[in-house]
């Protein structure tokens, strides 16, 4: 759809590997509800057959084979794919993750008549902060997440695993140039708001976050890229009361996330 012009100011400021393997049982029952490629099922030999129930029973519905194996050749498969795995008893073997456009996030915020909220990572890294971070995106209602294609972290089954399944609810884009796409977002209304902890970021609480919002956070030792700083209309800081002087990204990212869902009423 076509890109509309941005309102005039306010006054105030790499592919996943074929055949890759979804871990766990509640991450396994949210892939088999949506229509996303699906190759087969793994099932451990041994485990609980009432808990494993449902999941049969999901991919049976879905036209999923289901191949029981040994225990020891599951913990083995699990290993390849993500060298912390707890699979519970069950793998899903999956297509490539369905990256979207950026339009499609945008036309999805339309739908639901809200305005765009949305998740913009300048090359944060680590499993860990990634899918914590995508599943308070998911919680706090995102339309989608952006992630710069170059040297960017893939949906791998490690960050699926923490983000306990909330990537199969999300919209998420691979860009090319994340400070370009920045510049199309501006110019379709969305205001941009960096996470920076310098002393000229205004405080979370003198922000006005009801608004068409993106949320852009940077690495996590070195913050944002010069461009992208550039390309924020605003920079948010957390005000910190303690001894420590700063959060992690993800947990940062995640307490803006819920005040910007709450500056519009948990709606």
């Amino acid at each position: 759809m076509p890109l509309p012009r941005r309102p005039p100011p306010r006054d105030e400021p790499h592919r996943r590997p074929r055949g890759a393997r979804r871990l766990g049982r509640q991450i396994a029952l949210r892939r088999l509800a949506h229509a996303r490629p699906l190759r087969r099922g793994l099932e451990g030999r041994g485990a609980a057959e009432r808990d494993l129930q449902p999941i049969l029973a999901a991919a049976r519905d879905a036209g999923v084979a289901v191949t029981p194996l040994d225990r020891h050749d599951l913990d083995r498969l699990a290993q390849r794919h993500a060298a912390d795995a707890k699979h519970q008893g069950v793998l899903l073997e999956v297509g490539p993750y369905p990256y979207v456009e950026v339009d499609e996030m945008l036309g999805l915020a339309e739908q639901r008549g809200e305005r765009p909220l949305l998740l913009l990572l300048d090359l944060l890294h680590g499993p860990q902060n990634i899918g914590a971070l995508l599943r308070t995106a998911e919680a706090c209602g995102v339309h989608g997440v952006i992630l710069q294609d170059r040297r960017a972290p893939e949906i791998t089954p490690s960050v699926v695993q923490f983000a306990a399944g909330a990537t199969e609810h999300l919209l998420i884009a691979k860009v090319t140039n994340l400070a370009q796409t920045m510049r199309e977002l501006k110019a379709a209304g969305v205001w941009l708001a960096g996470m920076d902890m310098d002393e000229t970021a205004e405080g979370v609480g003198q922000v006005d976050l009801d608004r068409a919002l993106g949320i852009v956070v940077g690495h996590e030792g070195e913050g944002l890229r010069r461009l992208v700083r550039e390309r924020c209309d605003f920079l948010i800081r957390l005000p910190m009361r303690g001894q420590v002087e700063s959060l992690n990204a993800a947990v940062a990212c995640s307490i803006l996330l819920d005040a910007a869902w709450q500056a519009r009423g948990f709606q």
